[in-house]
Parts: structure tokens; sequence; C-alpha cells
């Protein structure tokens, strides 16, 4: 009888290694300092040379893959951590926290950012002949697993580009294809199929966080939406923390939160003007939600993060 062995060979093991450092190198070299680079569009590389405080982000769905380091994301009360052993996905515009675990000067983090356009992935999953997945049930928008070598691989290569603009305009467009590709050949393979196909609670759920990005500003009405969903209150309730960890109040406050910081930081609104214009009619209401979210009153918390640099173009893509 012949016994299969499923532990991954020495070649393979190498060639991730080697994968891995590559990419490393290619971040590295074109990510000198701290901070994000769009390196081609749609693809952010970035570094950090130490360990950061947990920050707020609006993260966009994406594919993350770190060359060096571990990275913790949150989102509601879910914890994921990963590193260049795994890779992480998110399926939706979702509203997280994360921050730097591993990062020396030495050895900094370099992470790797490809953001999935969903109608880029419908586009694969029915070119692949991918049959729907018939289940009802709910699929969280952000999870982690394994990264194989033909993923990273992919990755390495689109990272070449960086260096042939002229391959890159047509080469682009072909690797990003074949990393959707592996992704539904993968674990990850439910989690794309549900937040792009028809039908499902998932897609309705994900359909509920689009409308919850477009009218954040507005009051929420948990029977309207539900009946616009086809569900009633109680499920779309449920499902909706089961997709996100957060019920829909709790992400369209975070939404608000978000919207209300980065207008004062890029607008340089004051906090009655932005809590305002986010949806929020008390302004003492604002600065409780405020400060429960971000560990301090707006004002504060604001001049804290411009005595840092702080960049409103990180939002999570990092």
């Amino acid at each position: 009888m012949k016994v299969t062995n499923h532990q991954p060979s020495d070649e393979k093991v190498q060639r991730t290694q080697a994968s891995c450092n590559e990419l490393a190198k290619q971040i590295a070299r074109v990510v000198r300092d701290d901070g994000v680079v769009e390196a081609l569009p749609g693809v952010y590389l970035s570094r950090r040379a130490a360990p950061t405080e947990l920050g707020r982000g609006i993260w966009p769905a994406s594919f993350c893959v770190i060359a060096q380091g571990s990275k913790e994301v949150l989102l509601g009360e879910a914890h994921y951590h990963y590193d260049p052993a795994h890779y992480l996905i998110a399926t939706a515009t979702l509203p997280v926290a994360s921050r730097i675990v591993e990062a020396t000067p030495e050895q900094p983090y370099l992470g790797f950012v490809l953001t999935l356009d969903p109608v880029l992935v419908s586009s694969v999953i029915t070119e692949a002949d991918s049959p729907a997945l018939q289940s009802q049930s709910s699929v969280k928008a952000i999870n982690v697993s394994p990264l194989d070598a033909e993923l990273l691989d992919a990755a390495v290569r689109l990272v070449r580009l960086i260096d042939t603009p002229k391959e890159a305009r047509f080469l682009t467009p072909l690797i990003t294809r074949e990393i959707i590709y592996r992704l539904l050949m993968g674990e990850q393979s439910s989690r794309l199929r549900y937040f792009t196909g028809v039908g499902g609670n998932s897609q309705r759920i994900a359909e509920a966080i689009a409308r919850l990005h477009q009218e954040f500003d507005q009051p929420l009405r948990m029977e309207e939406m539900a009946s616009k969903l086809g569900m009633s209150v109680s499920s779309f309730h449920h499902h909706f923390k089961e997709v996100t960890s957060m019920s829909p109040l709790q992400f369209q406050k975070h939404l608000r939160l978000q919207e209300a910081r980065r207008l004062m930081l890029g607008e340089r609104l004051d906090a009655n003007s932005a809590g305002s214009r986010v949806g929020y009619d008390d302004t003492s209401h604002f600065n409780r939600e405020y400060k429960s979210l971000f560990g301090a009153p707006p004002r504060r918390d604001v001049e804290r993060l411009r005595a840092t640099t702080w960049q409103t173009g990180d939002g999570g893509v990092n």
C-alpha cells in the first residue's frame, strides 16, 4: 500500500522561501522609508521599522501578503494575525483596527496589498466556470489562510513589473486575474463566491455593507433595510454580525467616526462641523462615541495625529 506524504517537499519549501526573500528585497528597494507606496494601480507596498500602536482605518476588499514581520487585524470582536506564512483576504470595504506586531530597523515590516475589484472577481469566477455554492450560511468578510507557493510567486511577478512600465500596463491585469483565480481555487474560494455571486445571505449582507457606505450619514432604519434585502430584522442582524463581527449600528458608527476623523484631519473641520457632516445631531453624543473608539476627544486626538505626521492615505492598506 502506497502512503502519500502531504508534507511540502524540500524543493517547494526552498522555492517559497526564495520567493518570500525576493518579495522582501523588492519592497525594501521600492519603499526606502516608513510609509506606503502605490507601486502599480491597486498594488500597495509598505514598510515599518518598528511595531505600531493600534490604528483604525477603512480597508478595501484586498489580498494581503507580508514578506517580513507580522500584523494583527481586528474587525469588531474578531482578531486575525498573519505573517510571511499566511495571507489575509478581505472581501468587502470594512472599518478595521490594525497594528504591526513584528518589525525592527534591521528587519522592517514589509507588506504587499492588492485591492480586489468585485467586477473583476465576478468575471474570473464566470470564466473559470466555477459553480455557485448552494449553502445559504454566511461567510466572514475577513480571514487568514496559509500562503502557498503559487500565490506568492504571482505576487512576486506582479511586483517585478514595477521596473518595466510598458510591460506592466499589459501584464498587471493578467497577473491580477491569476491571483484571483488561485484564490478561487484555494481555501478562500467560498469567500470570493459568496460576495460576488447572486443570492445567499452573504450576498445580501454585501449589499447592506455597500448601502451603509453610501448612506452612513443617514438614520439607519433596520426594518426598512431588512425589508429591501428580503430578510427579517432578526435574520438581518444575525447574519450581518456573523459576516462583519459587528452589528449594523456598530458598523455605521465606525464608518461615521472614521469619516469625521478624516474630515478634521484632511479638511480641517472642527469637531462640531465634522460630527454634523457625518450624521450626528448631538455634539456631546458625537464626542462620547469618538472618545470611546479612538481613546481621546476629537480635538486632542487630531492634535496628537498631526504631531505624529498621520497619513490620511494609510487607511489600512499596509
